[in-house]
């Protein structure tokens, strides 16, 4: 099964997808795309590892995401990424021109998974158009990696306060 878990800030989208790896029956690896680049992004990972069970496998890793879900591949285990989010603005750092390619590559990758894999991402295309050109750009690749996701994933929820839709 591959899950797409979408929603805003704090909408309880980690929380889900933690949920429903835990009631997945199998081995998790725990997929971590964020750096601590601030005192606030270290306090938030530091709730995340603390809300976590210590027996989980962690990897952290904010670029070379695909190269982790196939080094971990295995029908025994489920792979929760958190989140693509921050994936995506690391390889808009990193090398802008390259993300297209980034992300067709993990489109491509999750059809050869054995494992169960759950995305967690935010949706921030609801929002007002940015001004500044590089968030546009954030903004329209993550609509885009979020629609060619969407059509490769079993399932898509969408959260808000902690509500579940699914949307497929």
């Amino acid at each position: 099964m591959k899950q797409l878990i979408l929603g805003g800030a704090r909408s309880g989208k980690s929380r889900y997808a933690e949920q429903q790896a835990m009631s997945c029956g199998k081995s998790v690896i725990y997929i971590a795309t964020a750096t601590p680049g601030d005192a606030e992004m270290q306090s938030r990972i530091s709730l995340h590892q603390q809300q976590r069970p210590a027996h989980w496998a962690l990897v952290e890793e904010p670029l070379k995401l695909v190269d982790v879900l196939l080094q971990h591949d295995a029908s025994e285990h489920c792979l929760l990424v958190d989140c693509l989010t921050l994936w995506l603005s690391n390889h808009l750092a990193a090398d802008e021109a390259g993300v297209e390619a980034r992300q067709t590559e993990l489109v491509e990758v999750l059809a050869k998974l054995k494992s169960d894999v759950l995305l967690v991402s935010n949706e921030v295309g609801q929002g007002i158009v940015p001004m500044n050109p590089l968030a546009r750009k954030f903004v329209d690749e993550s609509g885009r990696l979020h629609q060619r996701l969407a059509q490769a994933c079993d399932g898509v929820v969408f959260l808000t306060a902690g509500i579940v839709q699914v949307l497929k």
